[in-house]
């Protein structure tokens, strides 16, 4: 059962939640974080489980690996 929530629900919407975590991981590359800094300022700020972060963070070098070089 879904509930109301003020953001995307992994378990309710978990294609909008999947893309919101792509925008913030986006955020945090503009501000020229790395990986694990990424993984830590979601998880403590948005309460982004680090696995979720991770999954996302892959799938999105798997996509672009040029693009991602610099934050290694």
């Amino acid at each position: 059962m879904c509930h109301k929530h003020q953001f995307p629900c992994l378990h309710c919407h978990p294609h909008d939640y999947i893309r919101m975590v792509q925008h913030m991981i986006e955020s945090c590359l503009v501000f020229q974080m790395s990986k694990d800094e990424c993984v830590e300022a979601l998880a403590k700020h948005a309460n982004i489980e680090p696995v979720i972060t991770l999954t996302v963070w892959e799938e999105l070098l798997k996509e672009n690996k040029a693009f991602f070089q610099p934050f290694y």
